[in-house]
């Protein structure tokens, strides 16, 4: 496993921490979080039944857009526009986005990586194309982080908060009602995350 910039484990057992962090390294590698994690901490204090995690990581995903993957061109005396699409994996999700901007009856797929969009202004549905979000990596990624903070939860902590904001996810669990001011711990955990003075184990 490629070592996490930082990795801290903090509990009232020492013994418990190591643990911990054997656990979370394993589902780290079969979520296949390795080179997308940096900086993770977790704290654990079962005498108030709280589980919560901090984690940065190593890079932004922003949203791509589908002048990102894709070419096109006017096509005037066919009143469409012709879109090449150069990365096939994105394909799926480009037509639902086009069907649901111009109606299924105007978007065609004559071949595989080849997309028609008929419209009566088409300098327009050109521009208006280029700037659809055809996928937008963070929000799959707040799916597959949540499930990662799930499987390292000790069992029955089934109250739960996840957020992923910039690269910056906090998860927090606990057997009772959720409290804000857990929430807010967690926040101030992933802000002692980002500066370059954190002391702790590195995994």
């Amino acid at each position: 496993m490629e070592p996490l910039e930082i990795f801290i484990v903090e509990t009232a057992e020492p013994s418990e921490a190591k643990a911990y962090e054997s656990i979370m390294k394993d589902v780290i590698s079969e979520l296949a979080f390795v080179r997308t994690i940096g900086r993770i901490k977790v704290r654990i204090r079962p005498e108030d039944s709280l589980f919560m995690m901090a984690i940065i990581l190593r890079r932004g995903l922003p949203p791509v857009k589908a002048k990102e993957i894709s070419e096109t061109e006017i096509d005037r005396p066919g009143s469409k526009v012709l879109i090449t699409v150069t990365d096939e994996k994105t394909i799926p999700q480009f037509l639902e986005k086009l069907w649901a901007q111009f109606g299924r009856a105007n978007v065609i797929q004559p071949q595989r990586n080849l997309i028609e969009v008929i419209s009566d202004d088409l300098k327009a549905a050109e521009d208006s194309i280029g700037d659809i979000i055809v996928d937008d990596p963070e929000k799959s990624l707040r799916e597959r982080l949540a499930d990662m903070a799930i499987r390292s939860t000790p069992e029955g902590f089934r109250i739960r908060y996840h957020s992923l904001d910039n690269g910056r996810f906090i998860f927090v669990a606990s057997e009772d009602t959720m409290q804000q001011e857990w929430i807010d711990e967690a926040r101030v955990m992933l802000e002692e995350l980002t500066g370059d003075d954190v002391n702790g184990s590195s995994a």
